[in-house]
């Protein structure tokens, strides 16, 4: 390959940092002003000219005038009645057997037609948007805070049923703010019993459900002291917000407006203070934790205790966290490459201790690995991880003390399988990595979050690639990127890495701001190459190091570091949706040259019609013909205008062209290429990412003219061509046995969907469903040979071989379950009864729990019965059951939640049921609308216990364009029934409103 590549060029007119390419632009400007012309004739068609059209970002900053208003429904309240909406109208309103018995009855109307359905949501919709204005914060109204806080002293004392919180702010007034300006402290729901000034307890303060203002009839000093005493009752906060109960422990959650739920505060990013913290609690519950290193501890009178902490380095309130309880723990400890020895605990609830091992182990490597290749150094004399049952959030990174979900520390084979395994470890690596790209160097306010999580994803995406196989975790990087955050792109919520405006900061943890902020990163990466991106890493972390910065300071470090001019890069800071790359290459035989023009489009997104050209990295490589051998490297093209064409020379044979290799940008491709071209590639290409894409997109190919043919009442085929491609991948001795998996992999229903303008889910499941059964019937034999083949009575290894080797096997069963044999539902059952960990026993059982009769039932009761009551394994034991393909799902869903066993007020336990079922298509997507209702009343139920969650749980509605007339009024008549809520949270408010608005 390296002496073709010597002989082989690629050149067009224009700059380029690749020798082997000059680079010929075609750009025709005209194109943005006609596209902009007419998007903007259609919307302004579609609105009407009458409603108002809410542009920007999502999940942001919750409005303390919003928090204030909550006791009035942002909808139902400001609507007079529903016979507001009949005025409206001007008509009676038909409505839908899906609506509540009461509205139903106050409508006093029958079943609707799909027309007088869609008439009854537009008034609805106008009305909201006429009516309802929620505050909304946008990025360019920034402002420093009039006053700093420059220290923090806390002193918390813990009691059963109440807990004090003592603060002491050291506070100075900003150089630019004008002496008699008041100081505007957050806080919420706290019961105010004292306020001191420098020492003087004062009463001319004023205070509301959301602030604490002062300085209002006197001047407030340059400097000065604030001192609060506060309650709060952490036993009823079912919001998870600030500090709350779980189990036998008290625990925080701070971002990213938590801490005024502990107490007054300047609770924005860029105030950044240094923290001194005084826990206090009875000796029941043994266990003090916060943030930094242990300066004292001792006895109090009356059976209690105390410790006391400093962080010697500034952070923002939302990394603060504190720890009271009654746990167990593991300790361990790690020497530094200046020769420190840190302290590691981690800590749970005393029964799980012996599942703590795999997360020190990786909280270890995670150290040892950021050493090595960013030269980052932990900076506090001990690390802390302790390990929650009731988590909104995934994990937590506060400063020396990270507060983890269970499910994402806990681990033995008997409960954890190998991707959960393997997810510990890099959510270990991801809090980890934070100290540095978010608590050192944090960001100035909510909308740079993409700054610490973009960078902080791709950061423990590398680490999680070296200690495994980086083709596969490629691989399952663009998968899930595919499978959500492209969605989430094309719908409603759509927004920019970076988000020009926001109402409800919870909505704002998104996979467009954490994974495709990670792929921006990715691009900075491929641009730069790894000495470059090294060097601009420094620079970032020397130049901001204890600052709150923004994105544009990252972009800024890495074009000082390199020397590139990365101005036209900020447009995927700026610009939301998924561009599409146009890809069509030419071979010329007589003076031996590829030609590959490559064209750029980006669909319009909400408040963004017409996008400007992005700068997109794209890895091309070439494959012979008839050599079948690389004849081109991987090359980087850089595709800065609309169009441009690179030509390549000394191609001494007709190539295949592998575009997009390693996923260099988050776009989606497009390009003409046969069957048989994808094949080509599938068996040839030497990108391992690109093989297994192009066998996916074969794959795809084939599924999709399956749907469209049992669409049209046609017989669905399987090419031939196609089933021999797949029996090369099977039969092929690969040594990576996980890539090898992937390969033989179908796209699942959520990624197919993306490819069709309407969706019908039911014939969609159904051709998955043909095609896997016709790749089983082809190749039962080698499936059989190769399951057997894989077979061993070895105890369970964290290898990458075994887990190789568990991943096709249980491929394999899956497959010849899919078959319908005679002794289908015995495979799967000896599989399952077998096995020697947690990965199989589930594979084993994910299959049974799609088939159906005793078997089924026996199954799922020893599953239960094994689990002896651990909460993630029962987590499992629900989520199985929602993704269940049968016709009772529904019903046995619903019987599930009046199980003894579920709870709403355990996120876990609501995710592994109701968001495991959203995301279950065909069932979900019912005809009889059945399944919207199931989810809104649990949406509606869980809003009033935590919006965080009951926001989240919307997302399936989100694509309602994409189905049937239908479908359409079923799923925004369940909106509409949410959004009429009373005392609808903000969270639920901005997600439903705009989906419903769409």
């Amino acid at each position: 390959a390296a002496a073709a590549a010597a002989s082989v060029g690629a050149k067009s007119i224009g700059k380029s940092t690749d020798p082997l390419i000059r680079r010929r632009s075609k750009t025709n400007k005209l194109v943005p002003v006609i596209l902009g012309l007419v998007a903007s004739s259609i919307l302004s068609f579609c609105l009407g000219g009458g409603t108002s059209f809410h542009t920007g970002g999502m999940r942001f900053l919750r409005s303390s005038t919003i928090r204030s208003t909550r006791g009035a429904n942002p909808v139902a309240g400001k609507l007079a009645s529903r016979a507001a909406i009949r005025s409206a109208l001007k008509s009676p309103l038909p409505t839908s057997n899906l609506m509540t018995s009461s509205i139903a009855a106050s409508m006093g109307t029958s079943k609707p037609s799909v027309k007088a359905q869609s008439a009854r949501h537009a008034a609805f919709s106008i009305a909201v948007a006429e009516e309802t204005k929620p505050v909304e914060k946008f990025r360019k109204d920034y402002t420093p805070p009039p006053y700093w806080v420059r220290n923090v002293d806390l002193d918390i004392r813990v009691f059963e049923g109440k807990t004090v919180v003592i603060s002491k702010l050291k506070v100075e007034r900003d150089a630019s703010t004008s002496p008699g300006t008041a100081m505007v402290l957050d806080g919420e729901d706290l019961k105010l019993n004292k306020v001191s000034i420098d020492g003087e307890e004062i009463k001319n303060y004023k205070a509301d459900k959301a602030t604490l203002t002062l300085g209002t009839d006197s001047e407030l000093p340059a400097s000065f002291t604030i001192e609060t005493e506060v309650e709060i009752v952490p036993e009823e906060n079912t919001q998870l917000s600030g500090l709350y109960k779980s189990g036998s422990m008290y625990c925080t959650q701070c971002e990213a407006e938590g801490f005024r739920r502990v107490t007054y505060h300047l609770d924005r990013p860029d105030v950044m203070a240094k923290y001194r913290v005084r826990v206090e609690a009875d000796k029941s519950w043994p266990v003090l934790l916060s943030n930094g290193n242990l300066l004292e501890s001792g006895d109090v009178e009356g059976g209690r205790h105390y410790s006391t902490f400093e962080d010697p380095y500034p952070k923002p309130s939302y990394l603060f966290a504190v720890v009271v309880g009654n746990l167990g723990k593991i300790t361990d400890k790690f020497v530094t490459m200046s020769g420190r020895e840190v302290e590691l605990n981690v800590f749970s609830e005393p029964e799980n201790v012996d599942s703590l091992r795999h997360a020190m182990e990786s909280l270890k490597k995670s150290m040892k690995w950021d050493e090595d290749r960013f030269g980052r150094e932990y900076d506090l004399d001990v690390y802390h991880v302790v390990a929650v049952d009731d988590f909104n959030m995934g994990a937590m990174e506060n400063k020396g003390l990270n507060i983890f979900n269970t499910a994402l520390t806990l681990a033995k084979p008997e409960t954890a399988t190998d991707m959960d395994y393997m997810r510990i470890e890099g959510v270990i690596g991801h809090e980890y990595f934070h100290n540095w790209s978010g608590n050192r160097v944090t960001c100035r306010d909510w909308f740079q979050l993409t700054l610490k999580e973009g960078l902080t994803v791709f950061r423990d995406q590398e680490f999680s690639a070296d200690m495994w196989s980086h083709a596969v975790k490629r691989i399952e990087e663009v998968r899930g990127l595919r499978g959500r955050q492209f969605q989430e792109d094309a719908g409603p919520m759509a927004h920019p890495i970076r988000p020009e405006s926001y109402i409800a900061m919870d909505n704002f943890y998104t996979a467009t701001v954490y994974t495709k902020g990670a792929e921006v990163i990715r691009m900075y990466h491929t641009l730069l190459g790894e000495e470059l991106f090294r060097k601009g890493m420094d620079l970032y972390f020397d130049r901001h190091d204890g600052q709150a910065v923004t994105c544009d300071d990252f972009r800024q470090a890495m074009a000082d570091a390199s020397g590139r001019d990365l101005s036209q890069f900020e447009r995927w800071y700026t610009q939301a949706g998924t561009p599409i790359l146009h890809a069509e290459g030419k071979y010329f035989a007589e003076n031996a040259t590829y030609q590959l023009q490559l064209t750029q489009s980006c669909p319009p997104s909400p408040g963004q019609i017409v996008k400007e050209p992005f700068h997109v990295p794209v890895k091309v490589g070439l494959i012979g013909k008839e050599s079948k051998k690389e004849i081109l490297p991987s090359t980087l093209c850089e595709l800065t205008h609309t169009t441009q064409l690179f030509e390549f020379e000394g191609v001494t044979e007709e190539p295949i062209a592998s575009i997009l290799r390693g996923f260099s940008a988050p776009v989606r491709l497009a390009m003409s290429l046969s069957d048989a071209d994808l094949a080509f590639l599938m068996a040839h290409d030497t990108d391992a990412f690109n093989r297994w894409d192009a066998g996916q997109r074969l794959m795809t190919r084939v599924i999709l003219n399956a749907y469209n043919a049992m669409k049209a009442g046609e017989k669905a085929q399987v090419p031939a061509e196609f089933l021999e491609a797949v029996k090369r991948v099977l039969s092929d001795n690969a040594d990576d046995k996980q890539l090898q998996a992937y390969m033989l992999t179908l796209p699942d229903e959520q990624t197919l969907s993306s490819n069709l303008d309407i969706i019908d889910p039911t014939k969609l499941h159904e051709a998955r469903v043909f095609v896997k059964k016709s790749i089983a019937r082809e190749m039962e034999s080698e499936f059989r040979a190769t399951y057997k083949a894989l077979t061993t009575d070895e105890e369970y290894k964290l290898t990458a071989e075994a887990v190789g080797a568990r991943r096709m096997r249980n491929l394999c069963l899956g497959y010849l379950v899919a078959l319908g044999a005679e002794d289908s539902v015995s495979t799967a059952n000896t599989h399952f009864m077998s096995a020697n960990s947690m990965t199989d026993k589930l594979a084993g059982l994910g299959e049974i729990v799609n088939l159906s009769g005793k078997e089924r039932e026996e199954a799922l009761a020893k599953f239960y019965e094994d689990a002896g009551g651990d909460p993630l394994v029962i987590n499992k034991w629900f989520a199985l059951q929602a993704m269940a393909s049968t016709d009772d799902t529904l019903e046995n869903v619903e019987k599930l939640t009046e199980h003894p066993a579920f709870t709403f007020k355990n996120p876990n336990r609501v995710r592994s049921l109701f968001g495991i079922f959203g995301n279950n298509m065909h069932i979900f997507h019912a005809e009889d609308g059945k399944g919207y209702k199931f989810l809104a009343d649990a949406i509606i139920k869980l809003d009033a216990l935590n919006p965080q969650i009951a926001a989240r749980l919307l997302g399936p509605f989100g694509l309602w364009k994409k189905f049937d007339e239908s479908r359409q009024g079923l799923m925004k008549t369940q909106l509409q029934r949410i959004l009429e809520q009373k005392q609808l949270s903000p969270d639920t408010y901005e997600v439903a409103s705009r989906y419903f608005n769409a």
